[in-house]
């Protein structure tokens, strides 16, 4: 199977990440997304990243579509098949991936000119963000084991250190920062850095 990946992306991170865990091996073709002279749209019409071409030529985009594809056919480990606990890691990651969801744009509007940059915006992404891990922070406990919901959460904040040191949120967050420290460390993670 071939991932199309930015080692800049946290999505692609997820999905490496989750791949990792599983023990499955992806062949990584880089994919510039943001370039105007591209034919990524034939492999995804969405233009984003991460997509998964299956060994018979099928297309999956979008990590958590990707990702419970890995689980289901390389797992069952990541993601329960039913049940309240489904939901529970369901709902953990929706919030790495909110997390994501607001980290991305707000370094995509820091990116641009000053003049051109829109401050509520930008005060729309980080409170995003500040809200989802002062509540991972309140709900430390949520986060036990490896499944689909603590490897996007890990995702995002890798994300969030990698192009927003300067909130330097661990500060802020001691058990959130702990959580992460351990997780951080898993094999799968020291695998699939950020560039720099």
């Amino acid at each position: 199977m071939k991932l199309y990946y930015s080692d800049a992306s946290p999505y692609a991170r997820k999905v490496r990440v989750v791949a990792a865990e599983l023990g499955v091996t992806l062949e990584l073709l880089p994919a510039d997304t943001l370039a105007h002279e591209s034919d990524y749209g034939l492999i995804n019409p969405v233009h984003r990243i991460p997509a998964l071409v299956l060994e018979d030529g099928q297309v999956l985009i979008n990590s958590p579509v990707i990702s419970e594809y890995l689980d289901v056919h390389f797992g069952p480990k990541l993601l329960p098949p039913a049940g309240a606990a489904r939901w529970e890691v369901l709902q953990l990651q929706s919030l790495g991936d909110g997390l994501m969801d607001a980290a991305v744009p707000r370094r995509h509007e820091n990116a641009r000119p000053a003049e051109q940059q829109s401050p509520d915006r930008l005060w729309r992404y980080k409170r995003s963000m500040d809200q989802t891990m002062d509540y991972l922070e309140q709900n430390i406990a949520r986060l036990a084991g490896i499944n689909l919901g603590t490897i996007a959460i890990a995702a995002g904040l890798g994300y969030t250190s990698f192009r927003h040191a300067g909130d330097d949120w661990e500060a802020h967050r001691p058990k959130l920062a702990a959580w992460y420290a351990e997780f951080a460390a898993r094999a799968s993670m020291l695998a699939t850095p950020h560039p720099g």
